[in-house]
Parts: structure tokens; sequence; C-alpha cells
């Protein structure tokens, strides 16, 4: 699977390029405002969240293969539009169309993968495998493209670098696609007798035949929507009000997500050894709620230091770590629909991509920075609480919270 794991990387690299000045690009050539911008950043977050459901859905149905493929074809078709016929001529509408439907792409082809992963990965070593696909997820989306942006916007522009994004995008395509040779991911993971209508329903239906897997999918929308809201706002107010510059913007948001990605795989072997429910709602929820507030306050109040900036970033980073461990408990709330639970969280994913900026378009002018960012601190306070709720069938049978990799722990393949 290691050409997965680079595919992905690479893959969300060119999807991550744009992350950190999409929003005031976007303004600057015919949305107009940043508000503007946003609802352009919530489109693309609906369509994410759409994608999110089907990549389970369909890899059930297709495979996982067939589904990346599908979405990297849909990423490039109308990132392309989106270039030539949108940004370019500043066509507003045409943003909201092209971008919200490019939005499609990337989670096809990045949680496909998650479904290929979780479809064959050992159970004592769930947590570390979905760590290395964090790692891989998030070193792409936005800590190496961040820093890959910091080195061609001053060479191409900004244009220029969302279509050197396009071609890292088609690389780690075919790195997955051509690389990739376990062979349970080139076949539907549903059985034969299960239609088209049935699969879908069953990815719906989990919600409230496993009412827990449902409260698990609000948790991962809450573990990810301030990240994406984060990148509306926070742009202007690192690179504009304390005059960091999009230079030095761009470094701290690679230096943010950099110490995520090292953490990630670390918090995965945590959640293996101590348990994944008590990884999510400690270091997770608890430890998220602390350091987004100390993300946007504690550089307001002592104002253009950038070695602060650096410091609380790479808490939020480490802290934001500690929910990796979700994409493995969660199939583990129904050990009998491991296909539909990881429909439903990766809806949760995607959902963040919407609710986020979604927040930050309701709350900006109303309430302005500071008020959003303490919504998304309570929100992680509420996740954490959603979290305990989360328990296994072994400790609702009465057994001590499992330890995955622990001596009783069933090293055979889990099937979604």
């Amino acid at each position: 699977m290691v050409f997965g794991y680079l595919g992905v990387l690479l893959f969300m690299v060119g999807d991550g390029v744009e992350s950190g000045f999409i929003a005031p690009f976007m303004a600057d050539h015919g949305a107009g405002t940043e508000v503007h911008a946003s609802y352009v950043i919530t489109a693309y977050g609906v369509t994410v969240m759409l994608a999110s459901w089907l990549s389970g859905a369909l890899s059930d149905l297709w495979g996982p293969r067939r589904v990346m493929q599908l979405g990297l074809v849909v990423w490039i078709v109308f990132d392309l539009l989106f270039l030539t016929l949108a940004i370019g001529p500043q066509n507003y509408p045409l943003m909201l169309v092209f971008y919200g439907l490019r939005g499609f792409g990337y989670p096809l082809f990045a949680f496909g993968f998650l479904v290929w992963i979780t479809a064959t990965a050992p159970k004592a070593r769930m947590g570390t495998a979905v760590g290395w696909f964090y790692v891989a997820f998030t070193g792409g989306l936005p800590t190496l493209g961040s820093l890959v942006a910091g080195v061609t916007n001053p060479l191409f522009g900004h244009l220029g670098t969302l279509w050197v994004a396009l071609a890292i995008i088609t690389v780690g395509g075919a790195f997955c696609l051509l690389g990739v040779r376990e062979r349970t991911g080139f076949a539907r993971l549903a059985p034969p007798e299960v239609r088209p209508v049935q699969s879908l329903l069953s990815s719906l239906s989990i919600a409230w035949t496993h009412p827990k897997v449902a409260v698990g999918c609000v948790v991962r929308v809450i573990n990810t929507a301030p990240e994406f809201g984060f990148l509306v706002f926070l742009p202007t107010f690192f690179a504009k009000e304390l005059h960091f510059g999009e230079g030095r913007w761009l470094t701290l948001l690679a230096v943010i997500y950099g110490t995520n990605v090292f953490c990630n795989l670390l918090f995965g072997v945590i959640g293996d050894r101590i348990g994944w429910r008590k990884t999510i709602a400690s270091f997770g929820g608890l430890g998220c709620a602390i350091t987004t507030l100390a993300l946007y306050f504690v550089p307001k109040a002592v104002g253009s230091h950038y070695w602060v900036a650096i410091v609380v970033g790479m808490l939020y980073g480490v802290t934001l770590a500690g929910f990796v461990s979700i994409s493995a408990l969660i199939p583990a709330l129904a050990p009998d629909n491991k296909g539909g639970a990881m429909a439903l969280l990766n809806l949760g994913a995607g959902g963040a991509a919407f609710v986020g900026p979604a927040i930050v378009s309701i709350f900006l002018e109303p309430l302005g920075p500071s008020g959003i960012v303490i919504i998304f601190a309570a929100l992680y306070v509420v996740s954490a609480l959603l979290t305990l709720y989360l328990k296994t069938p072994e400790e609702e049978r009465g057994a001590a919270e499992p330890v995955p990799g622990g001596p009783d722990a069933t090293p055979e393949p889990v099937r979604a």
C-alpha cells in the first residue's frame, strides 16, 4: 500500500497548495469580498460532504480503486474549467459552479483509499494504519501544499501556482492508481447479493440503527470544521492585521500542520495502546478547545511576534492529532456494518469542509473573528463530551475499554 500513501500525499499537496490564499485571491478576482469568497468555499464544502459519504458507499459497490479513479477525473476536469472559465475571466457565478463541483474530487480519491486501508489492515494495527493515512493527508493539505505555494507564488503568481497544483494532482493520482497492487480494493466490498440502492440506504440507515456511529459522525465534523473555517479568515488576520505578510503566513500554516503530521502517527500509536475513546476525548476535544483559543487570542494580545504565533500554532497542530483514532473507533462501533460506518465517518469528514466555512459565512460580520474562535472552541468541548458516549460493543458488555494492540487483539483483516 506504500505507493497509495505516497500518491495520497502528492494529491493532497496539490489540493493544499491553494489553502492559504484561495479565499483572499477569489475576493480580489471576481468574488468582491471575503464573505462572498466564503460562499464559494461553502458551496465547495457541500459537495465535499456529499462525496465523502459516497466514497464509502460507492467503494462497497465498485471497489475503492474505481472510486479513486472517478475522484481523480472529477478533480482534473472541474479544476481546468475553474481556471480557464471562472477565475481567469473573474466570473463569480462560474466560480461557484466549477469550484463547487470540483469538491467531489478529493474525497472520492482520498477517502476511497481510506476505505481500502480499513478493508485490509489488521485490527491490532488499525490505528497506526489510519495514522499513516492522516500523515499523508495532512502532510499535503495544507502542510507541504503551503510550502509549495510559498515558493511558487513569487515565481509564477497565484494563478500560475494553481496550474502547478494541477500537475502535482495528476502525478499523485498516477502513483496511487498505477502503484497499488493490493487486490482487495480492485473489487466491490459488499456481498454480491447487495444491490446499489440497498447499499446506499445502508450507509444512511446506520445513523439510526447504530446511533453511536451517528454521534461519531458529529465528532468527526467538529474535528476539522474549525480548520476549514480558519482558512477563510486567518490569512487576513495573520498576513495583514499582524503584518506577517503572505510568505510568513504560509510558513506558519505549514508549521501548524507539519507538527500535526508527525503527531498523527504518534497519536495513532497512543490510541492503539491506551484506547481510542480516551485519546480522542482528552487530547483531541479538550486539547483543541484550549489551543484554538490560544491560536487566535495569544498572537492578538502580544502583537507581531512571529515566534509566539509559531508556538501556539504548533500546540494546535499537536492537539488536533488527538482525533486521529476516530477512523479506527467508528468502524468498531458497528462491526456488522463497517462499510456503512466508514461512509458515515467520511460524511463527517466532508461535512467539516462545509460546516467550518458556513459558520464563518454566518457569524463573521455580526461576531467578528473573536466570536467565531469562541464558537469553535465550544464545539471542541462538545466533541469531548460526545466521545464519552462512544463505547464499543466490548465496553457495553462490561469489559474495560479495549486496547486494540493488546494481547487479546484479533489480528485478522477488517472487511469494510
